[in-house]
This record gives structure tokens, sequence and C-alpha cells, in this order.
């Protein structure tokens, strides 16, 4: 953690830059042109005098309107129940905090007081944030541990169960380190066969959290081929700054996406970190690991060993309980020549009796089989079938007459009607000197004299061609050729 607040020689207490700045501006000479200022000459000795007399303070306060824009700086405004002032934490400084600033967080800055020329605000520059209650490291393991559970990498039903009998280890660990000797002593005054592989990694200091990422996910790579079954990740005690690579989040998914059951063996037991609870099991420390594997496999041999006991206890136990019943047996088993004669005369007299039964079903069979065929012969398909087709026969041909004298009786109705049609046809009383005359334009049949008058125009049908013609004089007369009606070409006809 950063060191407390301090005050620089010009931040003494009593010693204010600004009432300097407003007594010298006081007590300056008024000159007409020298007095004078622009804005921006004025904001620029502003800065000057701030910046000068500010060069580093430690502010505290509450975090309020914070964001974080596509530059990367913090963007923000600190405040207290008095004031506010607005903040930047670029982005070179605040890339190295191990917290995530949020606003309502309490925190201690170190700043510098600048000034935004263009627009004439000032603001804290910040180069050092702190929380104030917790401590960074500590606040950076909460809201990790939070993060990280909400996304359930800390759920017990997604851990792989560890191997019955692990014997093709893979540590993930400082090759010079005191862990990796503490944990091949125990290894090797194992009495039982085991294969270590030691892959190096950095496990303190700058790039530590990712050389063991990447050496978690090496592991998972070659677990196939050198055939491990249990990958330890760990190292010795330290403070929580030596053992912060294993509260990295990029440690934390490295070990979550592992095939292989992990185990994490870091610090001492009071040690906790995020490693071990994103493991699938956590071991107070890398010796207790290593022993828990040699203790595993000592469990397992004297499980192994006591089965093999109990199984040869069965077996013999099995065999003479066997041996006995076979005796008895054999005592009250009778002679198999006297039982093999017995079951041939049993089979000779049986075999007659089933030769006699089956020849006479035989003859039985043969019988109904007779009687069969000739009552099949009496009905069979072939006469039933000549019946029907003599019926079919004459059926035709009474069919075929029937025919015949419909269609004449038909032709003689069709022919008759034909006859009295042609006769009342309108067409065969024109053709005898008859015409048909309709009134124009409504083509209405005229009937009477008193349906037309003198000037109208009407159509005369004949049996060929019509005339168009107009009535010159109606008449209540029935003499043929009385009256005279003119074409349109102006000729009559009488």
């Amino acid at each position: 953690m950063s060191p407390g607040p301090r005050r620089s020689r010009r931040t003494r207490p009593g010693d204010d830059p600004v009432p300097e700045l407003a007594e010298k501006m006081r007590n300056a000479p008024f000159e007409q042109d020298s007095n004078i200022y622009t804005v921006g000459r004025l904001n620029a000795e502003i800065k000057a005098v701030l910046e000068s007399g500010f060069p580093l303070v430690w502010v505290m306060g509450e975090i309020s309107n914070f964001r974080v824009p596509a530059s990367g700086h913090f963007y923000f405004t600190l405040k207290d129940e008095d004031s506010q002032i607005r903040a930047v934490f670029f982005r070179p400084h605040n890339r190295h905090l191990r917290f995530q600033p949020e606003s309502g967080m309490q925190v201690l800055c170190q700043a510098r007081v600048g000034v935004y020329e263009p627009r004439g605000e000032y603001q804290l520059i910040v180069e050092v944030m702190e929380p104030q209650g917790i401590g960074a490291l500590q606040l950076a393991f909460e809201q990790l541990k939070k993060k990280l559970a909400a996304e359930g990498l800390f759920d017990p039903a997604r851990k792989t169960p560890l191997p019955l009998c692990p014997q093709r280890i893979a540590i993930v660990t400082s090759p010079t380190g005191a862990a990796v000797r503490d944990m091949l002593k125990v290894f090797q005054r194992s009495p039982y066969p085991l294969s270590v592989t030691v892959l190096p990694a950095l496990v303190q200091g700058q790039g530590a959290a990712r050389e063991i990422a990447s050496a978690v996910a090496t592991a998972d790579q070659l677990a196939d081929r050198f055939g491990w079954d249990l990958l330890i990740v760990g190292r010795g005690g330290g403070s929580i700054e030596d053992l912060w690579p294993f509260n990295e989040e990029v440690v934390a998914r490295a070990l979550w996406a592992c095939s292989l059951p992990t185990v994490s063996a870091v610090g001492h037991e009071i040690d906790f970190t995020i490693s071990d609870l994103v493991a699938d099991a956590r071991m107070p420390t890398p010796t207790a690991a290593a022993e828990w594997v040699v203790t595993r496999l000592d469990r397992i041999h004297r499980d192994l060993r006591q089965i093999d006991e109990r199984l040869t206890r069965m077996a013999v136990r099995t065999v003479e309980t066997a041996r006995m019943k076979f005796g008895y047996v054999r005592d009250r088993l009778p002679d198999p020549g006297r039982r093999l004669e017995d079951l041939r005369l049993y089979l000779d007299d049986r075999m007659e009796r089933l030769e006699m039964g089956l020849a006479r079903r035989i003859e039985q069979l043969r019988a109904m089989y007779g009687r069969l065929e000739e009552k099949l012969q009496a009905a069979h398909p072939a006469r039933i079938i000549d019946g029907y087709r003599a019926a079919l026969e004459q059926g035709t041909k009474e069919l075929l007459l029937a025919h015949k004298r419909q269609l004449a009786q038909s032709r003689l109705c069709l022919e008759a009607t034909a006859a009295r049609l042609e006769n009342l046809s309108p067409l065969s009383v024109l053709s005898r000197g008859y015409s048909i005359t309709y009134r124009l334009p409504t083509k209405k049949v005229v009937v009477h004299s008193d349906d037309v008058r003198a000037g109208d125009r009407v159509l005369v049908r004949l049996s060929r061609g019509s005339l168009d013609c107009t009535v010159n004089e109606a008449r209540d007369d029935e003499m043929p050729g009385a009256g005279a009606v003119s074409r349109r070409d102006g000729q009559r006809y009488t």
C-alpha cells in the first residue's frame, strides 16, 4: 500500500498561495495597458499559479459520476458534504490499479491541481488512488471473488473429482523455490511408483500471473500425451503481495478451463486465494498436497491388500464348500451304467409306440384326404364358371337386342320432333313470304298499326336480308298493299 498522505513544502498549514495571489493582485500598480488581461492570458497565469502552488496533494473524498470512455482514462467527481471537484485519472497511471473504482466509493487520491485553459476549469490530475477503510489488494480480491462467483466458477457441481490413484503428477511452480524441493522430497519417500513433471513458472512479481496461466494451459494441452492424472498449482508462503498472482483473474480462468483435476496449494494454511476457490481442491501448503498424493496411494494400496486377502479367503471357502458338496453328491449318485441301460430300454419302448401311433395317424389322414377330394371335385370352380359364362352370353345377346330397339325408337322420336320444330321455326314462316317488323331504335316487334306513327323508322326482317324503312302512314285496316312505305333513299314501294 502507498504511504499515508504527505504535505508538500508549498502546502504547509498557513501557507495558502491563493491569498498571496489575491494580495499580489490588489497591491499591483494599475497601468492602463499592462493590467488589461485577455481571457487566455488570465487563464494561463492562473494555471501557472495553481499548478506551481499545488504540485502534489493528498485529497480524500467520495467518487461520483464515474465513467470510462474508449480512451481508458477515468473521469469522475471527488466530493464531500461541503464541496466537489472534478478529477481525471489517466490511463498510464490507472492501468496498474489493483481494484476497480466505482461511484460511491471513498478513496484517498494523490494528485496535482491542473487547469484546462480552453474552458477555464481546474481539476485534479490523480496519480495514486487508494480505497478508504479497506486495502487496495483486499478490495480487488473481494471484487474479483464476487465477479467469478456470479459466473459460477466456484460452483461445487462443476468441479472435477480428484483421481482415485494419482501416479502421474504435473506441478506448476517455480523450479528453484523451496516449495518444489519439499514436494519432491515427499514424493521420493513414497514406496510407490510416481511420475512427477514440473512446469516452471514465475510465482511472484510482474508477469507471474500470465506465466502461471500459460503453464496451466500447457498442462491441459499435453495431458493426453503424458497421461497426467493431477495438476498441482502452488508456491510457498509470503505476503499478500507475494501471493497476489494467484488472485489474478487470468489464473482463475485458466484453472477453471483446465480439464485435468486441479489442486491449489498456495502459501500457508492461513493464506486463502482466488485459486483455492476455483481449483477442484485446496491444500493448505505445497507439502500437504504432496503428502495427500502419497497418503492417497498408501490408502489405495492398503485397501487393495485388504481386498486381495478378503478375496483369497472367500475363494478358499468357496472351493472347500464346493468340494464338500461334490463328495456328498458323488456318494449319493447311483451307478451310471445301470441307469444308462434303463434309459436305453425306455427309449426303445417309446420309439415303438411312436412308430405305431404315427402309422395310425397317417391312415386317418389319408382317409380324410380322400373324402375332402371328393367334396372338392363336386364343388369344382370350373363347373360354376361354365354356368356363369353361359348366363353371361345369353344376357349379352338380350342386351344388344334391347339396345337396338331402343335406338330405333329414339331415332323415330327425334325425326318427328325435328319436323315439328321445323314447322314452328320463324325462318320457315319467313320463307313463305312473311316478314317481321321491328321499331327502331328499341327493336321492339310491331304487331299493330298503333305501335308506330308516321315518320318512325322500322326494320323489316325478310327470309333473306332486311329493310330499313320509314313509316309514311299507319292505317287500321287489313288490306295488304294498302299502305306504302318509303326507303331511306326516297324510292317508294307499294
